[in-house]
């Protein structure tokens, strides 16, 4: 990856950024993907449709069966039959999941940063 010169004044440049960033806002938008997508990283293992499915609260096996064909779709995780009675299928996240692993790092920091500047602002309303 190349390092950004935020201030660019190319506007052609700013629109390129704009529309790389809204792609990649496509692709991880809804409620449940990027819930999986960090479950597949915690995990740091192939998992099975039924140890997702028990990790993510208030999922339905219809929303993670759309929701993992989306994100195979995609290239961001892959999926594995093994031919065997009963069936065995595990998901994983293929390169371009793990690649996503800085930009969700970044964006639970900045997650958090948000919360403890809210805090902040609710106490000094309060006083």
């Amino acid at each position: 990856m190349s390092e950004r010169d935020w201030h660019c004044e190319d506007p052609k440049q700013q629109l390129i950024w704009a529309a790389a960033t809204s792609e990649t806002l496509r692709v991880l938008e809804g409620k449940w993907k990027m819930v999986i997508i960090c479950q597949l990283f915690a995990a740091k293992c192939p998992l099975r449709f039924s140890e997702l499915e028990r990790r993510i609260d208030d999922i339905n096996q219809k929303m993670l069966i759309q929701q993992l064909k989306q994100l195979e779709k995609d290239g961001i995780v892959e999926r594995t039959v093994y031919p065997q009675v009963p069936p065995k299928v595990e998901y994983h996240l293929t390169k371009m999941g793990i690649a996503l692993g800085p930009s969700m790092e970044a964006l639970i920091d900045w997650a958090f940063l948000r919360r403890e500047q809210l805090i902040q602002e609710d106490k000094k309303e309060r006083s």
